[in-house]
Formats: C-alpha cells, structure tokens, sequence
C-alpha cells in the first residue's frame, strides 16, 4: 500500500466528515427522486433539502427562506455581488472590495468594471488588515455595495466585518462577505456580522464539492442569476443537487456542534507547528495578523526559499500550498502577499499551512521534520 502525503491543504479542501459520508449514503442508494415531483420519492428528496436548508440556517442563525443553496462559492459570490449591482444600478453604479479578495470577487468586479460600474479596491496593511476608515473614506452618494472577505484564505486575517456592516447600514449600502473560508471555522452569525448576503462554499466545510449556499437577508432584492423554473423560491433555476445539499446540511449540523472543540484543535496543531518551525530554523517570517485570524491558517516565508521547488521536491511526503507560483523562469507573488507589501525574497519562500479537525500531533511533528530537513539541506548545498 502506497503511504500518502500529510495533508495540511484544508484552505484548498477538506476531505469529506465521516458523518457527512454516512448522510449521502441512502441519498446514494435510495431516494433518488426530483425534488419537483409529488409523488413518494420526490417528497423524499424535498424534505431531505428543507431539513438541509434548516441545518445551514442553524450554523448561521438565519430564517429558511434566507438561504439558497448554489454550486458553491464562486457561484454565491456571482450571484451576490452581480445581483446586488444590477438591481441597484439606477441608484448608482459604485463598488468598495478589498485588494486581497479571492478571484472569485475580484474577477467579478473586473466584469462589472466591463459594464459601466466603477470599484474602489482598498489597501490592507502589512497584517492583511483593512482599515475601517478607508472604507468610510471610499463611500460615495453612487455606493451600491461593499464586498469585502470575512477571512482570508492565503494568510487567515480576520476583517472588522461587524464595524464595516454598521457603515453600510448607516449610509444605506448592501454589505457582502465571501465567508467560504470561515464557516464552520469561527462563528459566522449573520446577525452578530451585521452581513446583507454571505457566500459559503461547502467543500471548506468537510461538505461534497460542487454545492454552497448563499445567505439573502429578507428585504434584499437581487438580479436573478439562473434563469429556468422556480426552483429554491424562484430564485436559483435548476434541478437540486439533493446529494450535495443533504452533505452541506449535515456539515453545518457538526460545525456547529463541534466549533468549540474544533477551534481549539486546530489553534494546537497550528501553534506547535509554528514553535516547532521556529524552534528549527532561522530567518523565517510569519505573514498575517497574530490574534485576528483563522485558527487553523499559518502562512511562514522562508528567507532564501523559493517554496513551489520546495514543494515540489516534499510533495510524497506533504501536501501544501505555496504563496507563489514560478512560471518559466519568473516567479509570481500571489496578489495577497503583494497587497501586504511582504519583502520579495520571503514571499518568494511563503508556504501556507492550513490545519484541520483530521489533523494529528504525530502529522505536525513529522511536517516540522520534513521541512527542517529539507530547507537545512538546501542552505548547506
């Protein structure tokens, strides 16, 4: 049997929760049925989505008819951020994001650029924090929207989203959050954040890939993004992914059972595999904010590394993520640490270590090993 790799990649994907395997089960098996039909098995596989949609709804404290499920966060965020700015169009055409946003917002910003709107994005400081006051200052009488990541997903900092929702509502704006990467992480109560519309996405969550859901505070009006029949309330065209659904909903119920005592898993697995990083190697950098940030999220540059041969060379023994990526020659800086202004030599070497509820003592101690080992014998070459 081939051993393999350590896995500390959850920001890319989690594998799937035991329990969420054992919930897909008889959707596998036995209720098959279109959520449409009024018969025996398409009764199923609707109560199967509304006890889903219940489960979501009790991760973030919402009602059910806030909730439309999707393909996943990039179509949360579309359907969000294009909704939002096309329904609001003849009340102004202004945007206010972040520079450290994930493609998935930034992208659509760029397309709307395309179409006659106009996007402010903000700087983070050297933490990849925003400045509440910068977005005060960026708000003018044409802002129709603010999209700004709860966390992000490079470097884990955590945005002021609450102080940011208070300005919105003040100034009458819908406020945005791409929350793919902290649900089911941190607390993610739609009415603590103050949030109008949230992206989740459920393979960040243990969940199947290819489902997510996006939040809708009662009141706010969106641009339909699919059109067809009138599935999920008329406001998502298309047949359910029941299967998907059934896992998402399940995910959310152990989330939220388990946040406490997932947090602090992670919190362990993340700090002694920073102190033993630390403990081993010299000139290394630590990118992100030291309290405000996801638990399990660790970003380390190491001076004198460039970290996609690094990874390149351990990867049948971990898997990772670099903060940069090498094409032909040339080395690309992944827009966060560029926006966080990290020195070019310690992005070069950034690798982003993210923990998760799988992760083991015995798997940290082996990544410290793996890497000491591996960055000592490049420097001594």
């Amino acid at each position: 049997m081939i051993k393999r790799p350590i896995y500390l990649d959850y920001n890319a994907t989690t594998p799937h929760d035991p329990e969420v395997v054992a919930a897909l089960q008889p959707f596998l098996k036995k209720y098959f049925g279109n959520p449409s039909s009024s018969h025996w098995y398409g009764i199923q596989s609707k109560k199967a989505i509304e006890n889903a949609r219940k489960q979501v709804c009790s991760l973030l404290n919402c009602r059910p008819d806030e909730v439309v499920f999707t393909s996943g966060g990039t179509e949360s965020n579309n359907y969000a951020i294009k909704g939002a700015a096309f329904a609001k169009r003849d009340e102004g055409n202004h945007i206010i994001t972040s520079l450290i946003e994930h493609p998935a917002v930034t992208e659509v910003c760029k397309f709307l650029e395309g179409n006659g709107f106009r996007i402010t994005y903000l700087p983070v400081d050297g933490h990849g924090l925003l400045n509440v006051s910068d977005v005060e200052k960026a708000i003018t009488p044409r802002t129709i929207l603010i999209t700004v990541m709860h966390a992000n997903n490079e470097v884990g900092t955590i945005q002021p989203i609450e102080q940011i929702s208070k300005l919105a509502k003040e100034h009458k704006i819908i406020f945005h959050t791409d929350a793919a990467q902290s649900v089911g992480k941190i607390p993610t109560d739609v009415n603590a954040l103050g949030v109008d519309l949230l992206s989740i996405a459920g393979h960040k969550l243990y969940a199947p890939k290819g489902i997510g859901a996006l939040y809708i505070r009662n009141g706010v009006k969106l641009t339909k993004f699919m059109h067809g029949a009138v599935h999920e309330q008329g406001r998502r065209a298309g047949t359910e992914n029941v299967l998907g659904m059934v896992g998402l909903g399940k995910a959310c119920d152990v989330a939220k059972r388990d946040m406490g005592k997932s947090i602090s898993h992670m919190i362990r697995m993340r700090d002694r595999l920073h102190n033993g990083l630390k403990d081993e190697l010299k000139d290394i950098r630590f990118n992100g904010h030291p309290e405000n940030r996801l638990p399990n999220t660790l970003s380390i540059g190491f001076k004198g590394i460039d970290a996609d041969i690094l990874l390149n060379e351990i990867k049948d023994y971990v898997a990772l993520s670099a903060g940069a990526a090498c094409h032909s020659g040339t080395t690309q800086i992944s827009h966060v640490l560029k926006a966080m202004n990290v020195p070019l030599e310690l992005a070069r070497g950034t690798i982003r270590f993210s923990v998760g509820r799988m992760t083991t003592e015995k798997e940290i101690d082996s990544v410290i090993k793996i890497i000491s080992d591996a960055i000592k014998s490049k420097k001594e070459s």
